[in-house]
């Protein structure tokens, strides 16, 4: 009798449902649940989510034109706070231009060249770095020594003599000049990573089953390894933005009629005891974009990198 009991007990009642085992979450799953919980990813999304509208449709924030300048009125005219979202809101430059709009539209070449130049870095160093980790050998020495030639050139100096060879230089040519020189780190992240994960016991298993080579690369090799590069590419995003900047500053990046914080650096520097503010607004912006890349940068290494949880 007690036997019965406990054979009964075990069976579910009549229209009960067993409750289902959750599915293990993957990586990136696993990593998307922790970001949503972390301030620091939150507010640095929320400033770079404005910042992409801004640089797509600036003239949703002003109907000024940026390049439009009125020396007899607006001459280093100082700002009116108390008149947010207008045309004098920041003041007026050294050409009686609107500091607010020209702040605005000098993000659309900011965000262009950084994303421009991350996805080229990003490709052509995972490209090189995939390739040297994964033979090995003869084609690992040959591409790690190509990479260390690239990498002993200074990324700044590079671009600057790169950049001299333009007679017109637009943000195309930046883009080329900046990537053909800065793919060197992504080429290491992703050979490291390469390394590390061709030896698990899944590709091993993979190449038995008589994978082939574009088949374990593409499946196995490459999904696994992107983690760290994913990480470096978003961290370098914002050293890219600040590097145009660096070079428009100097006068051998973007050049007029383009719009660039860089370029209104060196323009407010001449005024800078005059007008402060033509100064602060355009480097205050630069600057708070570079950090809400280096944010999220740190915000998403936190999340892949499991020995940090």
């Amino acid at each position: 009798m007690p036997d019965l009991i406990e054979k009964t007990a075990d069976v579910p009642a009549q229209g009960a449902t067993e409750p289902k085992p959750e599915k293990p979450r993957s990586l990136g799953s696993d990593a998307w649940h922790d970001l949503r919980r972390r301030p620091i990813f939150v507010i640095s999304a929320l400033l770079i989510l404005l910042l992409i509208v801004i640089a797509v449709a600036p003239s949703l924030f002003t109907s000024v034109d940026p390049r439009a300048g009125d020396l007899r009125n607006h001459f280093l005219t100082k700002p009116n706070y108390g008149h947010f979202f207008q045309p004098d809101w920041f003041g007026y430059d050294g050409q009686g231009r609107s500091i607010y709009a020209r702040v605005l539209y000098g993000a659309r070449a900011s965000v262009v060249v950084g994303i421009c130049v991350t996805l080229g870095t990003t490709i052509l160093g995972g490209i090189i770095g995939m390739f040297a980790g994964y033979f090995g050998g003869w084609a690992d020495a040959v591409l790690s020594r190509i990479t260390d030639v690239f990498f002993g050139i200074p990324l700044l100096l590079g671009a600057l003599v790169i950049l001299n060879a333009f007679s017109t230089r637009t943000v195309w040519s930046v883009v080329f000049a900046m990537t053909a020189l800065g793919w060197t780190q992504m080429a290491r992240v992703m050979r490291g990573a390469v390394i590390t994960v061709k030896q698990q016991d899944y590709v091993t298993a993979a190449k038995a089953l008589g994978a082939g080579t574009g088949r374990i690369m593409l499946k196995h090799i490459l999904p696994n390894a992107l983690a760290p590069v994913i990480v470096v590419a978003t961290i370098a995003l914002g050293g890219y933005i600040a590097l145009e900047a660096t070079l428009s500053f100097l006068g051998i990046g973007l050049q007029d009629p383009t719009i660039s914080w860089g370029i209104d650096i060196n323009s407010a520097q001449k005024v800078i005891r005059e007008a402060p503010f033509a100064l602060f607004f355009p480097a205050g912006m630069l600057s708070i974009t570079v950090l809400a890349f280096i944010m999220l940068g740190d915000a998403v290494r936190d999340a892949l990198d499991p020995k940090l949880r």
